[in-house]
């Protein structure tokens, strides 16, 4: 049965790494607790990055829509400086 989070293998993301909270698992290794408030209500800000040869694309101005929207959902972090007014 294909559940909402099925994905087509890709040898390319056979060994990430994960990054929660400054700490970088492998893709087998990363979990979150259950009591985590991202996990329990959902709070978070996600981005896509797009790298070419090694490059990540458009980086300052993707941080900088996730600060904005990190200030948006009142999430602490590196996006405090832009709080609302």
């Amino acid at each position: 049965m294909q559940g909402t989070h099925e994905t087509i293998g890709d040898v390319r993301n056979a060994d990430i790494l994960i990054d929660i909270n400054g700490e970088h698992f492998h893709r087998d290794q990363a979990k979150v607790s259950v009591f985590d408030s991202g996990f329990i209500l959902g709070d978070g800000v996600w981005e896509g990055l797009r790298v070419e040869s090694n490059t990540v694309l458009f980086l300052e101005r993707r941080l900088q829509a996730s600060f904005r929207d990190m200030v948006t959902a009142y999430i602490d972090g590196p996006g405090k400086e832009h709080q609302r007014s």
